[in-house]
């Protein structure tokens, strides 16, 4: 399965030590992956193969109390790409595990 969507980047608030950021795949499009992958993995993670502008990485999504799952972003991809937190950046994601 294959996806591609636009958002904004978003940091997690509930470490305040931390800097996690974040991109929402949409909710129609997490339902879509819901829907077709059966294999999860710990949190109810789904191992995908991200990209972002020239920069490609193998990770996990992770849904969220709204249904919609959550890509985290590394700071490598965010430095490599030059974005940062409210910028809106355009993703594929390709899922790994069948």
């Amino acid at each position: 399965m294959l996806i591609e969507f636009e958002g904004e980047v978003w940091r997690w608030n509930a470490r305040r030590d931390a800097d996690w950021f974040f991109v929402s795949v949409p909710l129609e499009l997490s339902e879509a992956v819901r829907e077709t992958q059966t294999y999860r993995r710990g949190f109810g993670g789904v191992r995908v193969e991200a990209t972002i502008g020239g920069s490609v990485w193998r990770t996990s999504i992770f849904p969220q109390s709204d249904g919609a799952y959550v890509l985290p972003l590394k700071r490598t991809v965010r430095e490599a790409e030059g974005f940062g937190l409210d910028d809106v950046v355009a993703v594929r994601l390709a899922v790994v595990d069948a």
